[in-house]
C-alpha cells in the first residue's frame, strides 16, 4: 500500500462538499480515492493530525450532508489501487499462491460496522470482510486466504482494488458476505454495513493501512517521507511547491518562465517529471497569478489564452501557448500538474 500512513497530500489537506458530483476522484491524501453513486450524501475529506501512537496523520471523513433514504444502487467507498506488476510475489492463480495479511487503524464518532473488500479486476474475483469501529483507535487485522484461481496481469495497469465500503444500497448488501475468494456477486460485497451517511455527526478515521504476504500481520513498516512522496509522484505531481496550490507565491513557487514581452512567437516549455509516471498523464495548466486553469500569464497579471499540451510522455511533456504575443514586460509564467492515477 502506497502512503498507508497518510503522510503525503499533494493536492491539499481538506476538501468539502464531496459527493456524487465529485465522484471517483482523489481529493487530499495521495493514492486514496472517494467513489460515490446516486446518493445525496456529502462528506469532507481531511488529512488529520489525529492518529494512534507512532503515527502523525490519518484520513478523516466527516458526513456533512446525510442521506437516510438509501436507493438500491447507492454506494460510497474509499479505495486504493495496485499495479499488477507489483503483485507478482503473491503468485495468485497458481498452486503456490500465498495468503495475505491486511491491517489498519480506525476510529469514529460512534460504534459502526463497515466492510473492506479486495477486488481482482483482472479476473472479476473478490472477497470482503467486515470490521468494527469505536470511538477509540483500534488496529484491525484480517487474514486473506490464498487464491489459486486467476493470475494478476504483469503490467502497470490496475489489477487489485482495496475498497472500504461505508454506505451501500440493497444491490450490494442483500446477499451473504463473501469472506473467501470467488467470482464477484454484487449483492455480497458490503453485507451488514452501517451507513456512514445516516447522520451529519458521523466521522471515520483511518491510517496505518498495510497489506503484506503471509498469514500474520507485522508492525507497520514506516518509510521516509521522501520515499513515499516519490512513489506518489508516479501517479500525480506538480511544478509548484509541496504544500501550496497554483497561483501561490508566483515569484518562487515553481512557475516556469520563458521568453520576454518583446518576443513575437508562441512560448513553450518542457517539463521533466520528478519520476517516471505510470502512464502518460493528464496535464493541467494553471495561470500562476490567478490560478485559472488552461492559461498562462505574463508579468503584470496579463492573462494569456488557453494553452495546450503538444507532447505528453511518461517522463516529460511539452506545452505551448496559442497566443503569438503576451504583453506584460516580465516574461511568461505557467504552472502544471500531471495526473495519471489508475
Amino acid at each position: 500500500v502506497i502512503n498507508g500512513a497518510m503522510n503525503v497530500a499533494q493536492r491539499g489537506t481538506s476538501v468539502t462538499g464531496i459527493g456524487t458530483s465529485k465522484n471517483n476522484a482523489y481529493h487530499t491524501v495521495d493514492r486514496f480515492r472517494l467513489a460515490f453513486n446516486n446518493t445525496d450524501g456529502q462528506v469532507t475529506m481531511t488529512q488529520d493530525s489525529s492518529a494512534p501512537e507512532g503515527f502523525a496523520n490519518s484520513i478523516k471523513l466527516a458526513c456533512t450532508t446525510a442521506d437516510t433514504s438509501i436507493a438500491a444502487d447507492e454506494y460510497f467507498f474509499m479505495d486504493t489501487k495496485f499495479e499488477g506488476q507489483n503483485l507478482q510475489t503473491i503468485a495468485k492463480g497458481t498452486s503456490s499462491a500465498k495468503p495475505l495479511a491486511l491491517s489498519f487503524y480506525v476510529k469514529g464518532n460512534a460504534s459502526a460496522t463497515y466492510v473492506v473488500e479486495l477486488y481482482d479486476g483482472d479476473n472479476n474475483r473478490n472477497l470482503s470482510n467486515s470490521f468494527s469501529v469505536t470511538t477509540d483507535w483500534q488496529r484491525v487485522e484480517i487474514a486473506i486466504p490464498a487464491d489459486t484461481t486467476g493470475t494478476f496481469d504483469d503490467d502497470n495497469a490496475e489489477s487489485l482494488n482495496m475498497a472500504f465500503w461505508l454506505h451501500a444500497g440493497s444491490n450490494f448488501t442483500s446477499g451473504t458476505l463473501d469472506t473467501t475468494w470467488g467470482s464477484n456477486t454484487n449483492a455480497n460485497r458490503a453485507v451488514g454495513i452501517s451507513s456512514f451517511l445516516d447522520s451529519t455527526s458521523r466521522t471515520f478515521f483511518i491510517t496505518g493501512v498495510q497489506l503484506e504476504v503471509g498469514q500474520n500481520p507485522t508492525t507497520f513498516e514506516h518509510e521516509p517521507f521522501e520515499a513515499t512522496l516519490r512513489k506518489c509522484q508516479r501517479f500525480f505531481c506538480q511544478t509548484f511547491n509541496y504544500g501550496t496550490t497554483a497561483a501561490n507565491n508566483t515569484a518562487t513557487n515553481g512557475a516556469f518562465m520563458h521568453g520576454d514581452s518583446a518576443s513575437n512567437y508562441e512560448p513553450s516549455v518542457t517539463w521533466r517529471y520528478p519520476v517516471e509516471m505510470n502512464h502518460a498523464p493528464d496535464i493541467t495548466l494553471f495561470n500562476p497569478e490567478s490560478g485559472s486553469t488552461g492559461q498562462w500569464s505574463a508579468g503584470g497579471g496579463v492573462v494569456g489564452s488557453a494553452g495546450r499540451a503538444l507532447f505528453i510522455g511518461t517522463s516529460s511533456c511539452v506545452c505551448d501557448n496559442t497566443d503569438t504575443v503576451l504583453a506584460g514586460g516580465n516574461g511568461w509564467r505557467i504552472q502544471l500538474t500531471a495526473d495519471c492515477e489508475l
